[in-house]
């Protein structure tokens, strides 16, 4: 088992953030716990990060909400940062550059992306195959955008999931249920944060 974070950053968790999800915050102690109890248990804990600059594809003055957004965690930024609750202690960052194997070492792992979807991080793949867990635990933001990004993309190269249902939010309600509603059809498990902990 792995725990996987998706874009648990203060743009995203906060109410003061530049694109944030509604209520948000509300996750954050859940959240807390999940990581502070796989650092205990010793489970491997990645973590996915946008990482943007201004010229990105993806970041738009009139964005359309499905392939370009407003500007948002940005690099240097505060927004960009992880909130305290889920903050690495000293994770192993994957940009997009090709990294040799020897990286792939250690509890820990940043994975930095351009776009919505982990994926487009050629070192998604590459660590995925290197840790190959019997089963990925997911949470973060938002559940209707990175976070079905990412489930479709373990789902796609035969992973099984585990989604945490109340560690997650979305932006748009129609949009998380019909995402959800696709990913019970494909298999995923859903369950709850207390049922995590209790399986470490």
């Amino acid at each position: 088992m792995i725990l996987w974070d998706i874009d648990t950053q203060v743009d995203f968790m906060r109410p003061e953030g530049k694109l944030y999800v509604p209520d948000a915050e509300e996750i954050a102690p859940a959240l807390q716990q999940l990581v502070a109890a796989a650092r205990a248990a010793g489970i491997v804990h990645v973590a996915s990060a946008d990482d943007h600059e201004l010229t990105d594809a993806e970041i738009s003055d009139s964005p359309d909400f499905e392939t370009t957004f407003p500007p948002h965690c940005l690099r240097g930024t505060r927004g960009a940062q992880k909130i305290e609750e889920t903050e690495q202690q000293d994770p192993v960052p994957l940009t997009l550059e090709p990294l040799p194997d020897t990286y792939l070492k250690g509890r820990e792992f940043l994975l930095l992306k351009k776009s919505f979807d982990v994926f487009t991080n050629p070192n998604t793949d590459r660590l995925l195959d290197h840790l190959d867990p019997d089963e990925i635990v997911v949470f973060g933001v938002a559940t209707d955008i990175c976070n079905d990004a990412a489930i479709r993309g373990f789902l796609a190269r035969g992973r099984t999931v585990r989604f945490v249902a109340d560690a997650a939010r979305g932006l748009n309600e129609a949009d998380v249920v019909a995402c959800t509603t696709d990913w019970r059809q494909a298999g995923v498990t859903f369950t709850n944060t207390a049922e995590v902990i209790r399986k470490l």
